[in-house]
């Protein structure tokens, strides 16, 4: 459970790249990302994590031309929460983007957060490698993986995408809503539901 803890010790700077799994090729432009609705994924792979909002508005996914860059942000803006939640919430409100988060939602977040010490390992669960019993440490480079199905896309001008915890036997959805600038900003998100904790937090291990 490192890859934030240590971010402070880090040199500001971050390179990211994304790519489709199992595809050759980056992906695609958001109209045709949209128009396949199978049963694609998508990876998103970082070699370290933005520490600033100008490091993070500066990946090549923070242009959120898919909406599968957008939804794999999700997860470093939140793992950003247990280091400056301030941080956290101004790239929360980035990929917001036309509507900011609401006093409410803030609010949800935190309580989220105070769960069982759900803060300590939440985001990091959705990262590659990352299990409860290595105590959700992630491979490096950090990787995401964000995947579509067949009803992905049935609400025009929205998407919900899906994304895998290490700690959970389902899927959580990410709903991103398509603006007039043809950006894919986020709308919902419901990765903080409760996950296994981590072995180290099991006194009978």
């Amino acid at each position: 459970m490192s890859l934030f803890n240590n971010l402070k010790q880090q040199a500001a700077g971050v390179v990211g790249q994304a790519g489709v799994v199992g595809q050759a090729g980056v992906v695609g432009q958001a109209g045709q990302v949209a128009a396949s609705g199978s049963n694609r994924s998508v990876s998103a792979t970082f070699t370290s994590i933005p520490a600033t909002l100008h490091d993070f508005a500066a990946l090549p996914q923070a242009a959120m031309q898919s909406p599968f860059d957008t939804a794999a942000l999700v997860v470093i803006a939140l793992g950003l929460y247990k280091v400056d939640k301030n941080l956290s919430i101004s790239m929360l409100n980035h990929l917001k983007g036309p509507q900011p988060l609401s006093t409410q939602e803030v609010s949800f977040i935190a309580d989220r957060m105070a769960q069982n010490g759900k803060v300590d390992f939440i985001a990091e669960s959705y990262f590659n490698g990352a299990t409860p019993q290595n105590n959700y440490t992630p491979i490096a480079p950090y990787t995401i993986v964000v995947s579509e199905n067949p009803y992905s896309y049935q609400e025009q001008g929205y998407a919900q995408l899906f994304l895998k915890s290490g700690g959970a036997d389902s899927p959580r959805p990410v709903k991103l809503r398509q603006a007039k600038d043809g950006k894919w900003y986020l709308w919902e998100q419901f990765l903080l539901s409760d996950i296994r904790p981590p072995e180290s937090s099991n006194p009978w291990a």
